[in-house]
C-alpha cells in the first residue's frame, strides 16, 4: 500500500493536528493544577517540560517548538496571576525588585528555554538513531530517556542561566542574598530542581512515547523520525 497517496498524507496530518491539540490542553491543564507547577517559596518546580518532551519525539522539532511555546506561554501566564519571589523573571507585568515596573527581559527567559525544549531532545534522539546500527525496543527507550534528560536540563539549565545574566542583581534581592553568591545559589536550585525533573522526564517519556507510537501504527519509530520537518 501507498503511504504518500494525498489521502495518506492528509490523515497524517490530521493525526498530527489532534496529538498536537491533545498535548497542548495537557500542558494548559497541568497549569493550572497542582500537578503541572509545584509552587516553592524559591521557584515554582515544574513537569511541563514533559509533554513538550513527548510530543517533539512524536511530532517533530517544529511542532515541539510550538509546545514549548505553549509551555511558556503556561508560565507566563501562572507566574503573572500566582506571582513568588522569583516571578518577576517570567512575567514583565511583575515589578522587579527596586524598580516600580517589569522587565521585558521576562519574556526572553519565559519562552527561549522552553521552545528549545521541544527541540533539543528530538535533535538528540535522532542523532542516538542514526549513531546507532541495531534497533529494539530497549535501544529506543534508552535513546528516548537520555533526550529527555536533554530536554529537562534544557529547561531548567538555560532558565536558572537567563536570570543569572539578565537579573543577578534583582534575583539577590529578591532572596535576600549577596549578589556574589547568586551563581552558586542558582547551581543549587538546577541540582535540587533539575535532577529530579530530569529522573521524571527520562521514565515518562519512553513509557508515553513508545505505546503511542504503536497506538498510532507508527511501528518502532515516533512520528518525528517518519515526517519532514
Amino acid at each position: 500500500m501507498n503511504t504518500h497517496t494525498p489521502r495518506a498524507q492528509q490523515h497524517r496530518q490530521v493525526q498530527s493536528l489532534a496529538v498536537l491539540a491533545m498535548f497542548t490542553a495537557i500542558l494548559f491543564l497541568l497549569t493550572f493544577t497542582p500537578i503541572g507547577m509545584i509552587d516553592l517559596p524559591i521557584i515554582k518546580a515544574t513537569v511541563l517540560h514533559v509533554p513538550v518532551i513527548i510530543g517533539a519525539l512524536l511530532l517533530g522539532p517544529k511542532k515541539g517548538a510550538f509546545l514549548g511555546g505553549m509551555f511558556g506561554l503556561a508560565s507566563l501566564l501562572k507566574n503573572t496571576l500566582v506571582p513568588n519571589l522569583s516571578s518577576f523573571a517570567f512575567s514583565p507585568l511583575i515589578p522587579v525588585p527596586g524598580l516600580d515596573r517589569g522587565s521585558p527581559w521576562a519574556l526572553v527567559v519565559c519562552f527561549v528555554p522552553r521552545i528549545l525544549v521541544g527541540v533539543t531532545p528530538w535533535l538528540v534522539y535522532t542523532l542516538l538513531q542514526a549513531l546507532s546500527r541495531r534497533r529494539g525496543s530497549v535501544l529506543q527507550a534508552g535513546s528516548m530517556a537520555l533526550s529527555a534528560v536533554v530536554g529537562a536540563f534544557t529547561n531548567t539549565a538555560l532558565v536558572m542561566g537567563l536570570i543569572a545574566l539578565l537579573f543577578r542583581d534583582a534575583y539577590a534581592a529578591a532572596q535576600g542574598i549577596p549578589a556574589e553568591a547568586v551563581l552558586g545559589f542558582i547551581l543549587g536550585i538546577v541540582a535540587a530542581n533539575g535532577v529530579p525533573e530530569a529522573i521524571v522526564a527520562a521514565i515518562l517519556v519512553p513509557a508515553v512515547c513508545i505505546p503511542m507510537g504503536k497506538a498510532l501504527k507508527l511501528n518502532r519509530a515516533p512520528l518525528a523520525a517518519r515526517e519532514p520537518v
